[in-house]
């Protein structure tokens, strides 16, 4: 058989001409089978496969708690191991052996099924089960606790909200502030007099207070204590069940399902009360999101969903694809913040009658930054630590070319890097590096913002994992794994100057005066 399916404790000597890592797992062998472009590949093959596996798990009742049925690449893993499916299962039908080597218990169960796999024993799944099992029921026990005492904090300011306004539904953002700005709306609050700020049940009540009405006041200190047992419970079979099965797992084993369940509960207990006009939020189209835009079209509550930032190709969430009910929990009116976005957005299924351009609240106008030939490269770490490793060692190993690199860890989870020969710490965002040559980017912002400002750009690949392509559809850039890395900041030129406004376009107030409700 082409393809031997085994786990690193159970490595066959020989039999096999290549060798390949499936999901991370870690084995001490030559070179393996590069993946990088391949698995980008494969998830685009597959993105459809998981729109209508979501579709079809969202009937559930539990489904509203999960991540996996709003197709969301970007927080859910799911369209990962389905890629990974798609990888093995075409080697299992190639000329070569591939000795594929799995530690993941579910994804090495599913694979031992797929024509051409000869599997060995499997890794253990009882123990791995068991072990995220408990973390899952601690983790929620902990968001059970502090969402009581949030609700206990935040009970008086939701009394004191008057009914039928208009309300920004937000995130406690670092760059909020009492005055009114917004980091994702901006100065929305000015152009629709009497607006209200809620706060997501992500915001602390301290903060919410500072900024406005934290949600958890209209939550229930019961409803809160019973967050413990909330989770994702597919029930499934079929060819993809062990899939689903891993997904379930994993997001059961954090407090992220009872944190959707709480701010489920407490938005349905606000709809009620507050009875507002119209709600305006930062649309992702979550699970969190489809169920309100459900209860407030039930409550004659106008929605509108303010796509506010880049959609990249992982953030396939944003899909009307995924949803069990088609376009009934899409809001009302969906304001994109530029060209780009909105088509991206037709191309998956969004009605154009819901969309309008309503241009970049949280983005200032471009403005261009210093290029040197001789300058070094700007390399923002992503959020996921995988990508940003695997990041930092193509770094040092083309130092070894010449390179200099300027390192900027993400604030949220830093890897913990050190400055080295080459490698030296950035002092501050792009914005504040000084001229560099380029930027090599991966899941982030910041490759789309070196373009805006003149700089040349270069997507990281990883290998065996994915990252999130923020540049919006049409804009392509040079992509590198971690050993093309020096060849491709060789050959980087300076891009010809983007067209801002084709991504992020410029407010109308009077358009949102308009949308909101107010003449403009």
């Amino acid at each position: 058989m082409p393809v031997l399916l085994h786990h690193t404790g159970d490595i066959p000597p020989s039999g096999w001409d290549q060798w390949c890592a499936v999901a991370g797992c870690d084995a001490d062998l030559p070179a393996g089978r590069p993946t990088a472009r391949a698995l980008a590949e494969a998830y685009d093959a597959v993105l459809p496969e998981w729109w209508r596996l979501a579709a079809e798990l969202g009937r559930q009742p539990s489904a509203i708690l999960s991540h996996a049925c709003t197709a969301g690449g970007n927080v859910s893993d799911l369209g990962l191991m389905l890629a990974w499916s798609r990888l093995v299962g075409g080697w299992a039908a190639g000329g070569d052996r591939v000795l594929c080597l799995c530690d993941d218990p579910w994804l090495f169960r599913h694979l031992a099924t797929l024509p051409g796999v000869t599997a060995g024993a499997a890794p253990s799944l009882v123990g791995t089960a068991l072990r995220l099992g408990l973390r899952g029921w601690l983790a929620r026990a902990r968001v059970a606790v502090r969402m009581a005492r949030a609700a206990w904090r935040g009970r008086g300011a939701a009394r004191a909200v008057p009914p039928g306004r208009p309300v920004m539904l937000v995130y406690g953002h670092p760059a909020s502030r009492p005055d009114g700005f917004d980091a994702y709306f901006g100065q929305l609050a000015e152009v629709i007099p009497g607006m209200q700020r809620i706060l997501h049940v992500d915001c602390p009540p301290s903060r919410a207070a500072e900024l406005g009405v934290g949600l958890h006041g209209w939550g229930s200190m019961a409803a809160a204590l019973a967050l413990v047992f909330r989770r994702w419970r597919p029930q499934v079979s079929g060819p993809l069940a062990w899939l689903v099965r891993r997904a379930a797992a994993h997001e059961g084993a954090t407090g992220t399902p009872a944190m959707i369940a709480w701010q489920i509960h407490c938005q349905r207990r606000f709809l009620t009360a507050a009875r507002p006009v119209l709600v305006a939020w930062p649309w992702e189209n979550h699970a969190w999101e489809r169920d309100f835009v459900r209860h407030a079209r039930a409550g004659a509550t106008r929605t509108l969903g303010y796509q506010h930032a880049t959609i990249g190709n992982l953030e396939s969430n944003y899909a009307a694809h995924s949803l069990p009910d088609g376009v009934a929990a899409l809001p009302d009116s969906i304001a994109c913040a530029g060209p780009g976005s909105r088509d991206r957005l037709v191309a998956w299924g969004v009605p154009v009658d819901r969309l309008w351009i309503g241009g970049a609240w949280r983005f200032p106008a471009p403005t261009p930054l210093p290029w040197a030939a001789d300058g070094a490269i700007f390399l923002p770490l992503p959020a996921q630590i995988g990508v940003a490793r695997q990041m930092v060692a193509a770094a040092r190993a083309a130092t070894a070319h010449g390179w200099r690199f300027l390192v900027r860890e993400h604030p949220m989870t830093p890897v913990g890097f050190h400055p080295e020969p080459g490698l030296d710490r950035s002092p501050g965002p792009l914005s504040q590096a000084g001229p560099v040559r380029a930027v090599l980017f991966a899941g982030s912002s910041v490759g789309l913002e070196a373009l805006l400002a003149g700089l040349p750009a270069i997507r990281f690949l990883p290998q065996g994992m994915l990252a999130n392509d923020i540049l919006p559809p049409g804009l392509v850039v040079p992509a590198a794994t971690a050993d093309e890395v020096p060849d491709r900041l060789a050959a980087c030129a300076r891009p010809e100057p983007l067209d801002a406004a084709k991504i992020f376009a410029e407010i109308d107030r009077a358009l949102w005066r308009c949308r909101v409700g107010e003449p403009p």
